[in-house]
């Protein structure tokens, strides 16, 4: 079938777009406009218009275009967002055109155009700190971030859409994705770069919050199990490897898989504000395994060290072939 991924040249948006191709579907691929053309990881994916995959430029802040966009297509992957929770501090209302607007606009078209199924990509931030552990679909929503507090409106719009109007939709709530094609600035490639480029003190910020980490590939097999679970419309769904390990436990773990010493120095540009730390995530995926034919292949803290060596490894090759990242610690 042909089917829309917006925010298709990002880190899950990319992994996600490959996983479809090779499952034989057509990908319109929404990826936003630069005067350089570029289309971000897709590049290494496919060449445009071969092997199902089509790129359209253009911005899910224009309603008339994802109109356009959305027409043709059985499923909407709707992955578009800004996600940088310590640019959220500096510019919400630039969140809330792109989340919250963004999705409106979205999921306005698909109701348009008769979409069969729409998955509305959230985030474990919605949670807030975790009230009781593991955090179920049934936890309360408090967000402590604009960030998080964006997302939280374009999931309720996605769910109001299909108990006002019928829409198809499904939410899925991924945990802390990791693994190739992240973003520097993320956890667990700011560690890995960092002791790859020789550094022996390494510049984080809070070591005590703990995450509940998923490789990538897991993430990106859940979005189509999601779509083909007719249990799974109207419901928000969990997508996480159901264990948690603190910042500093991930330091010494990636440490090891290197073979170095290191120690850490407190960079306080990248702790949040006190009361917008998320200090404990951990997810419970008990309704994904019963509603989807999905289950992590990279299971648990074994699942979890063969992740982050598959990454190890990417970064180390990206490393090799000169691919530019930018200095230092960006926002």
């Amino acid at each position: 079938m042909r089917v829309l991924v917006t925010g298709a040249g990002g880190f899950i948006g990319s992994h996600l777009t490959e996983a479809l191709l090779a499952e034989g579907h057509d990908v319109r691929a929404l990826v936003r406009y630069s005067g350089s053309g570029s289309i971000g990881w897709l590049e290494r994916i496919a060449k445009p218009g071969a092997g199902g995959l089509e790129i359209v430029f253009g911005d899910v802040r224009d309603a008339a275009l994802m109109r356009k966009t959305a027409a043709g297509c059985a499923v909407i992957y709707h992955l578009a967002a800004l996600i940088a929770i310590p640019y959220s501090y500096q510019a919400p209302a630039s969140y809330v055109a792109t989340n919250v607007e963004g999705t409106l606009n979205l999921l306005q078209a698909a109701l348009d155009c008769g979409v069969e199924r729409f998955i509305q990509t959230s985030t474990s931030e919605v949670y807030g700190s975790a009230q009781f552990v593991p955090i179920s679909e049934i936890h309360p929503l408090s967000a402590q971030s604009p960030y998080a507090a964006s997302k939280t409106g374009a999931d309720q719009l996605a769910l109001s859409f299909h108990r006002s109007f019928g829409l198809p939709v499904s939410v899925i709530r991924p945990f802390n994705t990791f693994g190739p094609r992240q973003s520097a600035r993320a956890i667990v490639p700011a560690i890995i770069s960092q002791l790859l480029d020789g550094a022996r003190t390494i510049k984080l910020g809070a070591l005590h919050p703990t995450r509940d980490l998923t490789f990538v590939k897991d993430t990106a097999s859940a979005f189509p199990s999601i779509a083909r679970a007719s249990g799974a419309i109207g419901e928000v769904i969990n997508i996480g490897s159901g264990v948690e390990i603190a910042i500093g436990d991930l330091f010494a773990e990636i440490k090891d898989i290197l073979g170095v010493t290191a120690e850490v120095e407190l960079d306080v540009a990248r702790l949040r504000p006190e009361a917008s730390e998320v200090d404990r995530l951990c997810a419970d995926v008990a309704k994904a395994h019963r509603l989807l034919d999905w289950k992590p292949a990279y299971l648990g803290a074994p699942g979890r060290r063969r992740g982050l060596a598959e990454t190890v490894e990417w970064f180390r090759n990206e490393r090799d072939r000169g691919t530019p990242r930018t200095a230092g610690y960006q926002v």
